[in-house]
Formats: C-alpha cells, structure tokens, sequence
C-alpha cells in the first residue's frame, strides 16, 4: 500500500520562550544547518545562542502568531486537507523540528498498513539544510523503526513546469492590481560554503562570485544539488512564464546567520539600495524559497523589511503572500501523487 508524507521546516509549540529555546536547540543543532565539528555546534547553540536568542525570537513569532498557531503549521494543515481531498492514498504531515515530527507521520502511515512512502520536502530549491536532511532523517528513522517500509523522496521541483506555472499564476494573481516598479525574488540564504559542499562535480560552483556567477548558467551535473543555480533559475523561470522585463526584477538572499559570508545579495541591504540608490519608489517582494508563509516571510520581510525600505525613502511595499494551500499547487501535488500511485 502506498501513502504521502508532505514535511516542512516547522514551528515552535507556542511563543514561549522555552518552547522557541527547544525548537531553536534542535533546529540548530541539526549537522545540516551548522555544518561544524559537534563541540563547536554545542558550544555555539547551546553557549552562546540559546542564552541570547529565544526571547527575542519569541517576540518575533508573536508578531506573526495565529489565534489557530503558528502560520506555518496551519498553512501545512490546510494543504495537506486539500491534497488528501484529490487522492485515495493517505496523505500525512510531519514537520522536521517540533511537532508532528517525522517519526510521527511515518508511523501514522505506517499504522495504517502503507509499506511504500512518497516523501515530499515542501522546499522548491534543494539544499542541505532542507531536503537533505528531510531525507537523512527519513532513511535513519525508515532503517531503525520501519525496515520494511520502502520510501521514494521527491527531488527539488524548482524546474517542473506545472510548479512554475502555478507560483507564476499566485505572484501575477496577488499583483494584478498592483501598482510597483520592481519585483525582488527573496530566497533564504545558505553559507557560500554549503554551495561548495553540496558540488558533486566539486570543481563547478563558485559562490564567491557575486550575482549571477557564470557557473549557474553553465550547464553541469552540479546544478541538481546547487542551491544557488536552482535560485536564480526559478526567478529566470518565472520572468519568462510571465513575460516579465528581466530589468525590472532582481534576487537576492535572506535571513543570514553568524559571521562566515553567505550568498549574496543580502536582501536586507538590497531593499534598503533599491530606495536609496535606484530610486524604486514602490517595492514588491516574493519569497519562493518556502512553500508556506513563516516567520521569515511574515516577519522578516513583510515587517522589518517594509520599515527598512520606508525608512530608506520608499513609498510601497508589497509583500507576495507564498504559494502556501493555493488551489493550482494543490492540483500540482495531487498530479505528482497520482502518478506515483499509477506506477
């Protein structure tokens, strides 16, 4: 019997400190998110971080905070409801830090007699510290409580036709009404060194080159693991499914941690550049680099990043809300589950 698991990143329990302070503990111990040697992840998360962190983190989500929960975990409920609606299989949720963890939605598929699983990270562009370490955790977990149960990992989707054509509809739906003289493509940022390790060719990405490094539009093996191609890519992929000037719509790169350079354009100072520098007056931002609206979108962008840009000398800021349960990405999920059924 075949089943669904649809993962995301996941939520603190509530906008208590001590539940930020266990959600950011094993979010950031995770080896994928800080990729260091175990001494210096424990003494960076759990001697410095998490003494410092999560009261400030806590008032950030409890400016985006729903009086369902986290945005996060209900927008994930909402489109699991909707994919379960269009398919005879199971379809469970689970989330790779908090609740419901990984484990829990395997078992609830298991419990419910399904032996071949179709896992699928809800991130669009792969990286280490998304769809990989989903799928570590799935194959750990499958080998220790599951053994018998097969499980088939659905890869990036950054270039899928049906997916691009969906997000492409949600942004000009959102727009259409819209008066803006600029669209800026927000992805979250990973350490440059990342891109160096995820390089299966390891003589392909160059993330130290600023912009659009000429490896992202050389084709290579190493953009099915490369983060920062799969990025501009989707950007690219929109702006033609919409028939968009490329002048007037940029990328860059969120939510940078610690001190080690990430990718760049950092979008906090890009925002801050297109007031200051280029005279944009009227600012849109996409953020589809998750699937569901978060802290990072509600907070990060759609609050800090619009006082920055008015602060800057802006006059309109328009945040893009993510795909999260629209009806078309449903579809688009749907058809990927049947298929996977019909084989």
């Amino acid at each position: 019997m075949k089943g669904v698991l649809l993962v995301n990143l996941g939520s603190p329990k509530s906008t208590d400190p001590k539940d930020v302070k266990n959600y950011l503990g094993e979010f950031l111990m995770d080896e994928r998110v800080i990729d260091v040697p175990l001494w210096l992840r424990t003494f960076i998360v759990k001697g410095i971080i998490l003494n410092t962190r999560p009261k400030q983190s806590a008032e950030a989500y409890k400016k985006i905070w729903w009086k369902d929960g986290s945005p996060l975990i209900v927008l994930s409920e909402r489109l699991q409801n909707k994919v379960q609606q269009k398919t005879e299989l199971p379809v469970a949720l689970a989330m790779r830090y908090g609740n419901p963890s990984l484990k829990s939605g395997l078992q609830e598929l298991y419990d419910k007699g399904v032996t071949e699983v179709m896992l699928v990270p809800l991130y669009p562009q792969f990286a280490m510290a998304t769809t990989e370490t989903i799928v570590v955790l799935a194959e750990e977990l499958r080998k220790e409580f599951f053994p018998n149960m097969k499980i088939t990992d659905v890869p990036a989707f950054y270039n899928k036709p049906e997916y691009i054509k969906a997000l492409s509809n949600s942004i000009k739906d959102y727009l259409e009404d819209i008066d803006y003289d600029h669209v800026l493509f927000s992805y979250h940022g990973v350490p440059e060194r990342h891109i160096r390790k995820s390089d299966i060719t390891k003589s392909h990405c160059r993330p130290e080159i600023a912009g659009v490094a000429s490896c992202c539009n050389t084709p290579s093996k190493a953009h099915e693991f490369c983060y920062k191609h799969q990025c501009y890519q989707t950007t690219k992929s929109v702006i033609l499914e919409l028939g968009w000037d490329a002048d007037k719509v940029s990328t860059s790169f969120q939510s940078r941690l610690g001190v080690d350079p990430w990718l760049q354009p950092y979008t906090d100072r890009t925002i801050v550049n297109k007031a200051e520098k280029e005279g944009i007056k009227k600012l849109a931002i996409v953020t589809p680099a998750f699937v569901s609206d978060c802290l990072e979108t509600l907070e990060e962008i759609a609050m800090e990043g619009k006082h920055e840009f008015l602060e800057a000398g802006g006059e309109a800021f328009y945040t893009v809300p993510c795909i999260n349960d629209n009806d078309e990405w449903v579809d688009v999920l749907a058809k990927w589950i049947n298929e996977f059924n019909n084989n």
